[in-house]
């Protein structure tokens, strides 16, 4: 019989939802042959690791054999110390992707509606459709997420809100204050999640903290090991939760998904504060340095509090051209087509060194495209 044939006989259906979607597309981080690649592609972390993190790494090897703790109960522990949480409403797990993941799966349905931002994370958007639900989108003005705009997209069945904040890509931030207007304004049986992945880099005294608003039982509060700690590797997030929706969670979330080393890793960097604050000046330093010197070039970039910045270079073919560019000087940015601005490009902020060649380089392609 042929084997083509027998092929086709024995192909199991998949899920209609996943049938209908495009695989997930990571970013190409590859610069031009013969150059060697500078990854400002993915907001990772300008730094390694502290050397507590690690010597506290390198300790727990010798636990390795051993299954991790499936309650997360240090790490729990030292986060709710340093944010002064009650830590039985922290959920840990393989960072704040798999807590998204988990929460529209124990809670959305093919009935239900997702309303987010336009220019919100892509990732949710995938995990509704897996779910076969809708997904409504409120718009951006000036690349910041408006409350009012939300709310004018409220559906009946709307079941989530979700907003980022401090925003990807745009890297803008709203104050708490609207934050709070809005969840005043949802009903009680809509959830709003609030992402906070880029919280920490947030200007001091610029707003107080919303995990209060997990205490009414209607909202969720997610945050992250991977950007101000600098373990995007190590895979560790964590939330804030509602006791009754941390219960639901817990039923479908892998108990083992942070490992040893990760937990570990993460209680160090959270008990490590002082290079927390060190990193967020540092990246602050640079992004302002960064922000100035293409502002300079006439360009238009969006005003950030986060380890990135969004640049509008007016048309997708300058955005097309200027990334070229860069890739071609081993420095790889991240185009912003697929979030519906194909005339922008994101940029990491990276080291000092890395900012300066970054500046220098834009402003090369500036000249060539005057010339």
């Amino acid at each position: 019989m042929d084997c083509h044939l027998v092929e086709q006989m024995i192909m199991i259906k998949p899920n209609p939802n996943i049938a209908a979607m495009a695989a997930y597309s990571l970013p190409d981080i590859s610069a031009a042959e013969g150059t060697e690649a500078i990854v400002l592609a993915q907001n990772e972390h300008a730094f390694p690791p502290s050397l507590r993190v690690r010597e506290a790494v390198t300790a727990a090897l010798d636990r390795g054999h051993l299954y991790p703790d499936s309650d997360w109960s240090e790490l729990r522990a030292a986060i709710a110390e340093v944010h002064h949480l009650d830590a039985n409403k922290i959920v840990c797990a393989a960072g704040s992707m798999e807590l998204m993941s988990t929460l529209m799966l124990a809670y959305m349905s093919a009935k239900d509606r997702l309303l987010m931002c336009e220019y919100g994370y892509l990732f949710m958007r995938t995990l509704a459709r897996l779910a076969g639900a809708d997904v409504d989108t409120a718009a951006e003005p000036n690349y910041r997420v408006d409350v009012d705009a939300l709310l004018s997209e409220l559906q009946a069945d709307t079941k989530i809100v979700f907003i980022v904040n401090p925003g990807n890509p745009c890297g803008s931030v709203i104050h708490n204050d609207e934050i709070r207007r809005l969840r005043a304004a949802l009903p009680d049986d809509v959830l709003l999640l609030v992402d906070e992945a880029y919280a920490e880099f947030v200007d001091e005294g610029f707003h107080e903290p919303i995990f209060d608003l997990v205490e009414q039982g209607n909202t969720v509060v997610t945050r992250t090991f991977s950007k101000i700690y600098g373990l995007a590797g190590l895979r560790v997030g964590w939330g804030y939760f509602p006791d009754e929706i941390r219960d639901q969670l817990r039923k479908v979330l892998n108990p083992s998904s942070v490992s040893v080393l990760s937990q570990v890793a993460a209680r160090a960097a959270m008990q490590d504060q002082e290079t927390a604050n060190q990193a967020r000046t540092q990246i602050a330093q640079q992004r302002d340095y960064l922000f100035t010197q293409i502002s300079s070039l006439g360009l238009t970039v969006v005003p950030s509090q986060t380890n990135f910045i969004l640049v509008d270079f007016v048309s997708s073919d300058n955005a097309a051209s200027a990334f070229a560019f860069l890739r071609n000087h081993g420095l790889v940015v991240r185009p912003m087509g697929g979030y519906g601005l194909p005339a922008c490009l994101r940029i990491t902020i990276g080291t000092g060194e890395q900012m300066q060649l970054t500046a220098e380089t834009l402003s090369a392609w500036q000249d060539l495209q005057l010339g």
